[in-house]
């Protein structure tokens, strides 16, 4: 990895982004942020009641991040540093924040980022160096990682406290190239963590360093987790990158400047400057031991099995330390927000540029279900020949092994935020015998499967487009119901009606299949003016037609 030594005293001075600290004032400035003071136990309180907010008929606009200052355990035992949860990606507007452009710059921003990489910049000292601890100090309850306020995610199927919202940063022992990821680890003793690394093809890169190590006969692989990063940096962990490529060039393609690294402490690996936490150690290749239940982010619990122990030798942290959390699991979370929100715009990218598919307007995965990236839908413009469809949909099935087990096709006129607009698509513009479409075998999938050894997956292609023009849809016009709304309101309060929340289609509109003449009549009805239609249509009489004889005016 190039990189340039300078000397920087003031680190921050140097940089062209935020770090955490930093991010956390500006969600406070926008009321995006809600702080608990009052006594929350870690173990049994923290993360159910964050949770509620994705559960509870919350809009994702409402939902917030929780910064929570007064924290205990399942013992009452409290601890001196607040615990951050949702700070990343509870909603869209939270993810621009930390990426420092409006939502809908986010996607170019990527794009820009995997064109454009900066390479980071060493620094000689670093906040994240304010405080080392190692030796002894790392050993016995209340020390080490034991010192820390680390949630427990998944109350009532957990085993253990578990580091979520983690940079796992590794490096090739071949090429010397690092990776950096987000993976599981949970707390085993005050020096030791089990790491859990996806081992299916397309999975973790730092499980490609674990192999090689193996195969070189190195047995203990340096690693450092990282807890709190700056959010250009935190959001490349769960990234998928491409093999090969330093997420930090990629951060600072986001940030359009380098992005601070620091050695480690005990180790020869670069971690960010910024960093909240470093967690530093060795990962053991020839031994794994019993980790999980964990609730994972395909919705079910992972049941226990085997992982990598790994030996703590040092933490280090800034003097006033954040404890980051992802909300995981079940989605929707702020893990299956910050996944998608960065999928998005690379499939499109995948499909319009590496593919050149003509007429894809956009790629959509739907979240509100507990395998997010299982669903994609890809909006295609109207008119687009069956062949691109189906281009599309095998391209979007194929880019990632995990990725892509349902890929529906649609019109633009679908909110692919919406399964009721989905289901009505798949139900009148697809003939099942023509539309749709099953591979087996597709690769490998990621979800409750794997707990009883099916690793390969079927894939399910649907084209919900419209073949043809379609009559319009059998809803008021927009104008009409726009007006009726302002009756709703202005009556809401005399007749005790609820607010309306429109959820769409909330309006009828053309799908191609009309003409003016019946715009006219559709007015003379609005109008009062039936009558006239009548005398039009009775003009037009006809002897000797079947019923149901379609008539088109001229």
């Amino acid at each position: 990895m190039p990189e340039s030594k300078i000397a920087a005293p003031d680190a921050a001075a140097q940089r062209g982004y935020a770090d955490l600290h930093e991010h956390v004032e500006a969600l406070k400035k926008r009321g995006l942020l809600v702080t608990v003071d009052r006594p929350i136990d870690k173990d049994a309180e923290l993360h159910p009641l964050v949770r509620w907010q994705f559960v509870g008929g919350v809009r994702e606009a409402q939902r917030k991040a929780f910064l929570f200052t007064n924290v205990i355990d399942g013992r009452g035992r409290k601890y001196p540093h607040p615990v951050l949860v949702c700070a990343i990606a509870s909603n869209r507007e939270i993810y621009s924040i930390g990426m420092g452009v409006s939502v809908e710059k986010i996607g170019e921003r990527w794009d820009h980022a995997m064109a454009n990489p900066v390479a980071p910049r060493l620094v000689d000292k670093a906040v994240c160096h304010e405080v080392i601890i190692e030796g002894d100090a790392l050993k016995g309850e209340g020390h080490g990682m034991d010192a820390f306020p680390i949630p427990v995610s998944t109350p009532g199927f957990d085993s253990a406290p578990t580091l979520t919202a983690t940079n796992v940063i590794t490096r090739d022992p071949e090429t010397g190239v690092q990776n950096m990821g987000t993976y599981r680890a949970a707390l085993k003793a005050p020096d030791r963590l089990v790491v859990r690394m996806a081992t299916r093809a397309g999975g973790a890169g730092g499980y490609v360093h674990y192999q090689k190590c193996q195969k070189l006969g190195i047995k203990r692989m340096p690693c450092a987790i990282v807890l709190g990063c700056p959010p250009l940096v935190a959001f490349v962990g769960p990234q998928k990158m491409p093999v090969g490529v330093d997420e930090f060039t990629i951060a600072g393609g986001l940030a359009g400047a380098p992005i601070n690294v620091v050695k480690a402490h005990s180790l020869d690996l670069l971690v960010p400057a910024e960093s909240e936490i470093v967690i530093e150690g060795y990962i053991d290749t020839e031994y794994c031991e019993p980790e999980a239940p964990f609730g994972e982010s395909h919705g079910h619990v992972s049941l226990e099995e085997y992982n990598m122990p790994m030996q703590i030798t040092a933490i280090t942290h800034r003097r006033n330390p954040m404890i980051a959390s992802y909300i995981s699991q079940v989605t929707p979370s702020e893990s299956s927000l910050i996944k998608r929100v960065a999928y998005e715009p690379l499939f499109l990218a995948h499909l319009r540029e590496a593919l050149g598919i003509r007429g894809v307007k956009k790629v959509s995965f739907h979240e509100p279900l507990t395998g997010l990236r299982r669903i994609i839908m890809i909006t295609l413009e109207k008119g687009v020949p069956r062949a691109e469809v189906w281009r599309a949909l095998y391209g979007a099935m194929s880019f990632k092994s995990d990725t892509g087990k349902m890929c529906i096709a649609v019109n633009e006129d679908i909110d692919p935020d919406n399964a009721d607009a989905l289901m009505w698509a798949i139900s009148y513009r697809t003939n099942p015998a023509r539309d749709i479409k099953v591979v087996e075998p597709r690769g490998l999938g990621h979800g409750p499967s794997r707990e009883h050894g099916e690793a390969e997956d079927s894939a399910l292609l649907i084209d919900a487009t419209m073949k043809e023009d379609m009559p319009p849809l059998a809803l008021p016009k927009k104008e009409y119901m726009e007006r009726a709304k302002q009756l709703w309101d202005e009556m809401r309060e005399e007749l005790k009606l609820p607010a309306l929340n429109p959820q769409a289609p909330w309006h009828g509109y053309s799908l191609g299949d009309w003409l003016p003449q019946w715009d006219e009549a559709a007015l003379r009805a609005v109008q009062g003016n039936y009558l006239e239609n009548g005398r039009i249509s009775e003009k037009l009489r006809k002897k000797g037609v079947k019923p149901e004889t379609k008539y088109r005016p001229g």
